[in-house]
């Protein structure tokens, strides 16, 4: 069973729209999992167009892959690097750390992770 960055089980991220690297509402990840989809952050505006800006537009649809796009206030799993990078310029968007990945721990801290999320956003 997958384990979220705080220990428990990985809880998932969203089905609406369908979000994963295995496209099952979760962000579990596996060994085909280049980009390591292992944090589940809520979308805003500002990272959506800092993503498109750096070569990820997640905002349009693409029909043929069965990708209705992202938009603000949606959830999705993100790539370790993508919310790195995005850390790094200060557009960072929140992290459900429930659904967020064990395994991203391994290339992001649970402290920035933490920082970060939709709880102490609050």
């Amino acid at each position: 069973m997958a384990r979220n960055v705080l220990g428990g089980p990985l809880q998932p991220c969203s089905t609406d729209p369908l979000t994963g690297f295995f496209r099952d509402g979760s962000c579990r990840t596996g060994s085909g999992d280049v980009g390591m989809h292992a944090v589940c952050v809520m979308a805003t505006e500002e990272f959506l167009d800092f993503s498109a800006r750096h070569g990820n537009d997640l905002t349009t649809p693409r029909p043929e892959a069965g990708f209705p796009g992202v938009q603000p206030g949606q959830r999705w799993c993100l790539c370790v690097s993508r919310w790195q990078e995005a850390l790094e310029a200060g557009l960072a968007p929140p992290v459900i750390l429930e659904a967020t990945n064990m395994s991203a721990l391994e290339w992001v801290s649970l402290s920035d992770l933490q920082a970060h999320s939709t709880d102490a956003m609050r």
